[in-house]
């Protein structure tokens, strides 16, 4: 059974920086192409791809509304996936997840709340 612990979450003034990381023996696996990514849903809204990524390597997909702002990684020493998200603006408010699978991402964590108050 696919385990993973996020941590990093809270709250943050616009213009400010958190790292989300998740933790899990899922992320140091690089055989096959797994998927390993960052969701999030705000309130009234749909859950939403912020970032995505493959094992075997590519260029890391990211949301319109993040690219040049968040940055997705992975550490197979930590068995961690990792969410650098700076110049955070108010509408980044959400629940975060990560989440990995193969070869969709369909096994979730429990998310983390990220509030960026203005």
């Amino acid at each position: 059974q696919v385990q993973m612990v996020e941590s990093g979450g809270g709250s943050v003034q616009a213009g400010g920086s958190l790292r989300l990381s998740c933790t899990g023996s899922e992320f140091s696996v690089s055989s096959s192409n797994r998927c390993m990514a960052w969701f999030r849903q705000a309130p009234g809204k749909e859950r939403e791809v912020v970032a995505r990524m493959y094992t075997a390597g590519g260029t890391p997909y990211y949301a319109d509304s993040v690219k040049g702002r968040f940055t997705i990684s992975r550490d197979n020493a930590d068995n961690a996936l990792y969410l650098q998200m700076d110049s955070l603006k108010p509408e980044d408010t959400a629940r975060y997840y990560c989440a990995t699978g193969f070869p969709t991402c369909n096994i979730w964590a429990q998310g983390t709340q990220v509030t960026v108050s203005s």
